[in-house]
């Protein structure tokens, strides 16, 4: 009998073991993950009663300890806000990202519009008021960021000649190369430069002319949901093998 007793304690020893072995595997290894997440902040940049709307900018998305740091940047123009929604859903939960990204968020607030109200892109105040916030708070920070690239999203409603494409608004310089790489690689994203911008002086413009590469990426207003998220990944892809 005692020697049953001791086979039983030896076992129960043994599945003790490799159970404490087990909770302190996955103990680090959850923690691991979480160390990783937790490098991604979500900071305010303007909040007040003052501006027509907030900007929020959601940091260190993709891998933190790279080199190369690349801003994201949505909701310029306010009525285009289900590509924007598509790049934030997407963009934080990509794994196996090479490059460091910030994601910069406009949510105009004031005189947002909607389409079919009668004015054109140059009388439309939200419009105008996503583009004032852009210049005072989101170029300062890309400007002086040490950004290696900046891309700003938007959506079209397919009066161009291409409906899903990417351009910089300067005639030549890395934003023009970069974009043009973008498009080198993907199948559904073409280069296209339209003849005028109306947001390129509050963000890509300046920022093109003060040693940051910019571009656009355009994406069509009505296309299907899961159309947008295709691209979209097919983007994030593109700009992430990029060689910067």
């Amino acid at each position: 009998m005692l020697k049953k007793e001791k086979i039983i304690i030896a076992i129960l020893l043994i599945v003790i073991i490799i159970f404490s072995m087990l909770i302190i595997q996955y103990t680090f290894f959850k923690n691991d993950d979480m160390d990783i997440s937790g490098s991604v902040v979500r900071e305010t940049l303007a909040n007040s009663t003052n501006d027509s709307g907030s900007v929020e900018v959601i940091r260190n998305i993709g891998n933190p300890n790279s080199n190369v740091r690349i801003a994201y940047v949505v909701g310029v123009h306010p009525l285009e806000h289900l590509t924007h929604e598509t790049l934030i859903k997407i963009l934080p939960k990509t794994t196996g990202l090479n490059y460091n990204y910030d994601l910069y968020i406009i949510n105009v607030t004031d005189d947002v519009g909607y389409y079919g109200d009668g004015l054109d892109n140059y009388e439309n105040p939200g419009r105008q008021n996503g583009q004032n916030l852009a210049y005072k708070y989101v170029y300062p920070q890309i400007h002086s960021g040490d950004y290696d690239l900046a891309v700003d999203v938007h959506s079209n409603i397919g009066a161009y000649d291409y409906k899903t494409f990417v351009f910089s608004p300067v005639k030549e310089g890395l934003g023009v190369k970069y974009a043009e790489d973008v498009a080198g690689q993907c199948e559904n994203i073409t280069y296209y430069s339209p003849d005028s911008t109306t947001s390129g002086p509050y963000l890509t413009v300046p920022l093109n002319e003060h040693g940051v590469p910019a571009f656009y990426f355009e994406e069509y207003s009505f296309a299907p949901q899961d159309v947008k998220d295709s691209h979209m990944l097919e983007l994030i892809n593109a700009i992430d093998n990029l060689s910067l």
